[in-house]
């Protein structure tokens, strides 16, 4: 096989398998033979480079202008050298001639110019893969495990790889080499000296896309994820409602004998997944996002966008969930801060000895409910309590029941200074704000 045929055939095939337009290809080529023949012969030399479509052939000429006294070698040629090409040229004319032999550029020259038709392929083929992704950016796609490096996993779709980062695997399944993957494709850069493609399988958009492709009402349109919050590998809430009043929500995403939902569990590795009735009305929002705890009261404060919810003593540690899980998904879902309260807690706060307990420094709401049971019911009696009841009741060492003490005391004395100074000031005297932690993960 010539030269010639072996570029053509390179030419023809790197188009074929990497999809590169045969034009840029062939003026990758010329650009590179141009930029060695410059290095080999001078940079100041006027070189133009062309590919023969019809012979395959690169050919190189250079073009210097016919003076009477050469004085530029580079860029001037004599008459009567030029005749020798030429018979007709005359003075003042620019003379193209062709080098002879493009091999003798040199092994630098040449070194450059694989180095040009390695970058300017690099650049066609990014383009072509951002041409080919850029219209499936938010969908799920499917590939294959290639390799891992530095805990990121890389995925080959077909034309090329995708890095799913170690921060978008769900961490109790672990892949290998070889094994199918589906991933949410969250990013295509045009531009990057990494993976043009990012994947992840702990966004909330997987969740939603998951849904979407196991339930046709979703895909329609008819049932609408209005919310998700996930703690990838472990629990998920997803919010839904109907847009027709015959479509049951969460029925058409749980499926027959739950087959739909169960799809998109396996996916997730077993990720639990609770599928809660969306309500324009934060109350009864709250109390499905909170299900399947039950729930007695919720205190609406618009304002501040927080929800106090009351629910019975012996639902509380179920409504808050292990590790507060269950109501921080449910705050995350919702995007409203709440604060879960049992009944005997929220009638604490009614009493006003209780709620001077917990006004004392050091004092929360279960130390307060401690002290509240074993007879301390207000901060004036912490104060006059002796040592051994104050440590039975909050169940302290002696030091601390001393401090607790103390600093009741403090607090009787700072309350009664201000109410002082307060009634010595002209004017009608303002009722202290009262405050406390509204802290959304409580136990008790």
């Amino acid at each position: 096989m010539t030269n010639t045929e072996n570029l053509k055939r390179i030419i023809d095939q790197i188009s074929r398998d990497k999809g590169i337009d045969r034009a840029l290809l062939v003026e990758a080529i010329e650009e590179a033979v141009r930029s060695a023949a410059r290095k080999k012969l001078g940079s100041r030399r006027d070189i133009e480079v062309q590919f023969s479509e019809a012979t395959g052939e690169i050919e190189v000429f250079q073009y210097r202008t016919v003076v009477e006294e050469v004085e530029d070698e580079e860029t001037e040629i004599s008459l009567p050298d030029a005749r020798l090409l030429d018979p007709e040229i005359e003075l003042g004319d620019d003379l193209g001639e062709k080098i002879p032999d493009i091999a003798d550029l040199g092994r630098i020259a040449a070194q450059s110019a694989k180095q040009v038709i390695i970058h300017r392929m690099r650049d066609a083929e990014r383009d072509v893969i951002y041409d080919m992704f850029r219209d499936r950016q938010g969908t799920i796609v499917n590939g294959i495990v290639q390799r891992f490096e530095r805990g990121n996993m890389i995925v080959n779709l077909g034309r090329t790889d995708a890095v799913l980062p170690r921060d978008g695997q769900i961490p109790k399944r672990s892949f290998k080499q070889g094994d199918r993957i589906r991933a949410y494709l969250q990013e295509v850069r045009q531009e990057s000296r990494d993976s043009q493609l990012l994947l992840s399988r702990t966004c909330n958009e997987f969740l939603s896309k998951l849904f979407e492709l196991e339930v046709p009402e979703i895909a329609e349109g008819i049932v609408k994820i209005m919310g998700v919050a996930r703690e990838p590998g472990f629990r998920a809430k997803i919010a839904v409602s109907s847009s027709e009043s015959d479509v049951d929500p969460v029925g058409a995403c749980v499926g027959l004998k739950g087959s739909r939902v169960q799809n998109v569990v396996q996916e997730l590795q077993g990720e639990r997944i609770d599928i809660v009735p969306w309500s324009p009305d934060p109350a009864k929002y709250v109390y499905n996002a909170l299900a399947p705890a039950e729930v007695s009261m919720v205190i609406v404060d618009e304002d501040n966008h927080q929800l106090l919810v009351v629910v019975p003593d012996d639902q509380l540690s179920l409504a808050i969930g292990r590790q507060g899980q269950n109501v921080r998904l449910a705050s995350r879902l919702m995007n409203w801060r709440i604060d879960v309260k049992s009944e005997s807690r929220y009638a604490n706060l009614e009493d006003q000895g209780y709620r001077s307990l917990i006004a004392v420094p050091g004092i929360d709401e279960s130390l307060a409910d401690k002290l509240f049971a074993g007879g301390i019911v207000s901060a004036a009696a912490l104060a006059a309590a002796e040592i051994e009841q104050i440590k039975t009741a909050a169940k302290v060492d002696d030091e601390r029941a001393e401090e607790l003490r103390d600093m009741a005391a403090m607090s009787l004395a700072s309350a009664g200074a201000s109410a002082a100074e307060s009634s010595a000031s002209p004017g009608p005297a303002e009722p202290a704000a009262e405050s406390r932690d509204e802290s959304g993960e409580q136990t008790e």
